[in-house]
């Protein structure tokens, strides 16, 4: 049986690099994350492996001058070296363009248990608010998978629509 102590600081260790990466948009460092079959869902598209991960990650963050991520403690499952969760995620960007961007949303997470630590194996993002930090912009149309342990279906696409849009 795998302790839940230790599951749950070696997930939040992975999360740690990976906002580290995210800060230093190291690419490979992010996609080195993920499990070397692992899923990335965000922004309407669906990734595999970790060099798919890369490029995506890559092209997100080539729009991108600093992006900072805050992570909300994960809300976990873990059973004999495997997890599965949800992280609420604060990220605020400064774009290229010299435009901001303030975003909430969930990441619904499993992981695996390697022998160099905890790997993502598949993360889906949902994407909640984009706008002003003072939450007047939009919000988005993702559904409710209920309390944990709901999670999104492999197949679920990402949300991408606004509130009340079409």
């Amino acid at each position: 049986m795998t302790d839940f102590v230790a599951a749950e600081s070696g997930i939040r260790q992975l999360q740690a690099r990976c906002i580290d990466a995210v800060w230093r948009k190291d690419a490979k460092g992010f996609a080195e994350c993920f499990v070397e079959d692992g899923e990335w869902k965000i922004a309407g598209q669906h990734v595999r492996g970790r060099a798919e991960i890369e490029a995506l990650f890559a092209k997100l963050l080539g729009l991108c001058d600093k992006v900072i991520t805050q992570n909300g403690t994960p809300i976990l499952t873990v059973e004999d070296g495997t997890a599965f969760g949800r992280t609420y995620v604060i990220e605020d960007a400064k774009l290229m363009n010299g435009a901001t961007a303030h975003t909430v949303g969930v990441y619904y997470e499993r992981f695996v248990e390697t022998k160099d630590g905890w790997k993502f194996a598949w993360r889906h993002w949902s994407l909640k608010y984009r706008g002003p930090a003072d939450m007047t912009g939009d919000f988005y149309d993702s559904p409710d998978y209920g309390p944990h342990p709901g999670m999104p279906a492999a197949d679920e696409p990402t949300t991408t629509k606004k509130a009340g849009s079409v």
